[in-house]
């Protein structure tokens, strides 16, 4: 069995201050902490809920289909055709979920059109149906599954998204 010593690793003595000529601390020293309001974090505001950020309506139009009414998830939402129709399917994702799925696609090395003036920073996945919007921390992902050509449902989705954004 191995056992590792830390002792002796750690210093107790205290950082040196600023001291003025006479030896004293300098008066730019202080132990307050300073509050500017300009630079003060704002207060926490809770995500949204990603049934919230699109309609039934919105879903419905992007996918130019029957939906049925959306199912919530915790961080989701989902729009499911009814099966006695074509299949589709518009899911949205809010959170740190989003952003993984963003970086997955990122991984498998799919085409990401960047998409200016839509939030802080938002994507189109050119192959995947899937649009990425981020906008005061916040990540959202829009999934459109149709079966089509995906180049059909660009322009769908880029304008979904930059409704969501603006409601973020």
């Amino acid at each position: 069995m191995l056992l590792l010593a830390a002792s002796g690793c750690g210093r107790s003595e205290e950082p040196s201050k600023p001291a003025s000529a006479a030896g004293e601390p300098s008066a730019t020293t202080s132990t307050a902490p300073v509050e500017d309001d300009a630079s003060a974090a704002p207060a926490d505001k809770p995500a949204p809920k990603a049934c919230d950020l699109v309609t039934d309506q919105e879903a419905a139009a992007l996918a130019r289909l029957k939906l049925d009414p959306h199912r919530a998830g915790q961080e989701s939402c989902t729009w499911t055709a009814p099966a006695t129709g074509p299949t589709g399917q518009v899911e949205v994702y809010v959170g740190d979920g989003a952003k993984k799925m963003l970086d997955i696609e990122r991984q498998l090395g799919h085409e990401l059109e960047t998409l200016s003036s839509v939030g802080d920073e938002a994507y189109l996945d050119t192959q995947a149906g899937e649009v990425f919007v981020q906008k005061t921390d916040t990540w959202v992902a829009i999934r459109l599954v149709l079966l089509n050509d995906p180049k059909e449902n660009h322009k769908p989705l880029k304008d979904l998204v930059r409704v969501v954004a603006g409601r973020l």
